[in-house]
């Protein structure tokens, strides 16, 4: 990636967690300002600006202890010293973060799951048409059968970014899709096969055995697959994501998070509380509407556009 394109992708983070930045320095400014120093109260103070970021109850406490054991060996008596420390802090945290590795495996067969509502039709697209920019051959798969207007808008988003869309009819076996899919893929020669999942199914399906059931099914077409499976969620809904994050990683082997409606929450802390609490790796951050607005998770950004 070049200076200037890696630039614009920290301005669009800057973007999405400005809100979160701001409740988090205006918090914590107010109490260092009325203390004159540095004690017990700031810290109380930080924890809980980083609990209403939605950075998670453990992880808070965790940054807290860290940012007071710094404090001890530099004794900051501002805000701009007190932010470096509690940089350094999420640097420490986020260099331990894992990473996603993609597999070689031709057709790489990725599967998106996660709630309606999160933007997860939309993320498959725009994940599709990055993979095209950087010279791969895409296909998508509608396997939310039971919503029909997820099919519809998977097609609508193929038929712009020029991306083949494998479909069947409503209502139709998500796993029939998917075979079918796999077989285009095939065929086609395709690097890569995006399988957006249902979010919801019909009250005799359960979720969680519908997607099993699909990943038996990709499995045995092409060993080893699903290669990846991402997890969309709504940086909107904070703490409740984590908890939604907690089941489908139980059930589906979720192996990355893809962060959406970053653009303009003051939740943005909760990437720090997946990262450290389910040991997942934030794969991309939805930072607005558009085709370019899905950024690829940079650690040393996010550490920047949440405090610099």
């Amino acid at each position: 990636m070049t200076e200037s394109g890696k630039g614009g992708f920290l301005s669009k983070i800057k973007r999405g967690l400005f809100m979160t930045h701001t409740e988090i320095l205006e918090k914590i400014e107010g109490s260092v300002k009325e203390k004159l120093g540095f004690d017990a109260s700031v810290l109380e103070t930080l924890e809980e600006a980083l609990i209403a970021a939605d950075v998670g109850a453990e992880t808070a406490g965790t940054l807290v202890a860290g940012v007071a054991a710094r404090a001890k060996r530099y004794r900051p008596e501002d805000l701009p010293r007190l932010k470096v420390l509690l940089k350094d802090e999420i640097d420490t945290l986020l260099a331990r973060a894992p990473t996603e590795k993609r597999s070689l495996e031709k057709p790489e067969v990725v599967f998106i799951v996660g709630v309606n509502g999160t933007g997860k039709t939309t993320t498959a697209a725009k994940l599709a048409a990055r993979d095209i920019a950087e010279g791969r051959k895409v296909i998508l798969a509608a396997a939310d059968t039971f919503r029909a207007a997820a099919v519809e808008q998977l097609q609508t988003w193929g038929e712009r970014i020029g991306v083949p869309v494998i479909r069947h009819a409503e209502g139709a076996d998500p796993a029939a899709v998917v075979h079918d899919a796999i077989s285009a893929a095939r065929a086609r020669t395709a690097d890569v096969l995006y399988v957006d999942t249902a979010g919801r199914l019909h009250t005799k399906f359960n979720l969680m055995e519908e997607l099993a059931k699909m990943r038996r099914i990709a499995g045995r077409e092409i060993p080893g697959a699903p290669h990846r499976c991402l997890l969309v969620l709504d940086a909107t809904t904070g703490s409740n994501g984590l908890a939604q994050a907690r089941k489908f990683v139980d059930a589906a082997g979720v192996t990355g998070v893809v962060l959406t409606k970053l653009d303009g929450t003051a939740k943005g802390g909760v990437v720090l509380a997946i990262l450290r609490e389910l040991g997942i790796p934030v794969v991309a951050v939805g930072v607005g509407e558009g085709q370019d607005d899905l950024v690829p998770f940079d650690a040393r950004d996010f550490a920047a556009a949440l405090l610099d």
